[in-house]
């Protein structure tokens, strides 16, 4: 039995919220993934790219509606979610548990003025004034005072501290899918050292911006031929991502705070390990190698992993997986719902949760590259490559433990 099984600081999981184009809410996400529902994009809203876009969401069911005035839509998807989380943990309106929750957000910096973007790209297509005396002048004169503001990426956990009451301490993590594979290490670090008891840890993304999409395709990231499965991309026009709109929030407990209040657990996070490198193939594939042996991914019934559909990224994840772990199953997640950023980590793992839980496997999305799964699922293994750089890697065990 792996060491840290039944051990009152064992990390369990019980609270998820999450918020994808599959659905609103653990269940409604969970029953589409484990029937295998067709996946939700639009390929029209933002031609030649693709998005999976948010379902509809009654805002009111977890911010008042004066609270979401002061809002983007990236913080009214984080501060729902982490409600939710809150909901399902049990956790809601309960001060003595709230005002001492550690709070581990991933987050990126708020929606920019597309309008004010807009005006500087045309003035520099003219090559008449350098770049940078352009921007200067845009951002002096154009741009209103509250937007700055607007920007500040910890504004995500200070609404959700407003909105939910979770006055614990709080901490920002910045840096894209490694932020969301911090934040998760952190907030299970925190409660395994015993310097913490309960957290609340996510992160959201709003793709459905302009200049969320124009910031990827900038670098030709953005895949530009509609959809295929995250792991049938290489010969796609453009870099292969598909993003989607989407957040998940984890309410992580030590085992023995869940206990004591009779808590429903969904499962043990036993591990999480995160690296980051150089990005060629040799170095990378290294590193894959370290935190998959750390975790025991090997031992996983099957692998949840978060590829974005990058290709030079997502090729190195099938060769390793094809190689190293060629005798785990495995099921791409960006398939169904895009590539959500900080929230492709937490999204993963919540999943994970479920299917212990429900004991059984999501269903496959892509023939192809993945083999179908007969047997419940005793342990499940989560892979994320950022579709630039870092990687993560956590391995979940059912809600009393098990061997690893």
């Amino acid at each position: 039995m792996n060491e840290q099984n039944m051990d009152g600081r064992d990390v369990v999981i019980t609270g998820i919220g999450m918020v994808s184009a599959l659905g609103v809410g653990a269940q409604q996400n969970w029953d589409n993934f484990s029937s295998g529902a067709a996946p939700v994009f639009n390929s029209e809203k933002f031609a030649p790219y693709t998005v999976h876009p948010l379902p509809e969401i009654d805002w009111a069911e977890q911010i008042s509606r004066r609270d979401q005035r002061q809002m983007e839509a990236w913080q009214r998807i984080g501060t729902y979610t982490a409600g939710l989380a809150l909901d399902d943990a049990g956790l809601k309106d309960s001060p003595e548990f709230t005002s001492t929750m550690d709070m581990i957000v991933a987050a990126a910096g708020g929606e920019r003025d597309v309008d004010v973007d807009t005006m500087i790209l045309a003035e520099a297509s003219k090559g008449e004034t350098d770049t940078n005396i352009i921007v200067n002048e845009k951002l002096t004169t154009e741009l209103r005072p509250t937007l700055f503001l607007a920007q500040l990426s910890n504004l995500l956990a200070g609404n959700i501290s407003i909105v939910h009451k979770v006055t614990g301490s709080s901490r920002t993590f910045m840096g894209e899918e490694g932020a969301g594979i911090s934040a998760v290490r952190t907030a299970a670090a925190r409660i395994r050292s015993g310097q913490g008891t309960h957290a609340l840890v996510g992160a959201s993304f709003n793709a459905e911006h302009p200049d969320m999409l124009l910031g990827y395709e900038i670098e030709h990231h953005l895949k530009r031929d509609g959809w295929t499965s995250v792991w049938q991309r290489e010969d796609s026009d453009g870099g292969g991502l598909i993003t989607g709109s989407g957040g998940t929030f984890l309410v992580l407990e030590s085992r023995s705070h869940a206990e004591a209040r009779g808590a429903r657990i969904y499962a043990t996070l036993e591990s999480v390990e995160a690296d980051q490198g150089k990005s060629d193939q040799a170095a990378t594939a290294e590193r894959l190698s370290g935190i998959s042996n750390a975790t025991k991914l090997a031992n996983a019934s099957y692998i949840i992993s978060a590829a974005s559909g990058a290709k030079q990224r997502t090729e190195i994840e099938k060769e390793f997986l094809n190689s190293t772990l060629k005798a785990v199953p495995v099921r791409g997640v960006a398939s169904a719902v895009g590539h959500m950023r900080e929230v492709q980590f937490p999204f993963a793992i919540a999943l994970a949760a479920l299917s212990l839980h429900h004991e059984k496997p999501i269903e496959q999305m892509d023939s192809r590259f993945e083999v179908a799964i007969s047997q419940k699922p005793e342990r499940v293994g989560v892979l994320s490559l950022g579709y630039e750089d870092a990687e993560g890697a956590a391995f979940l065990t059912p809600a009393n433990g098990g061997k690893a």
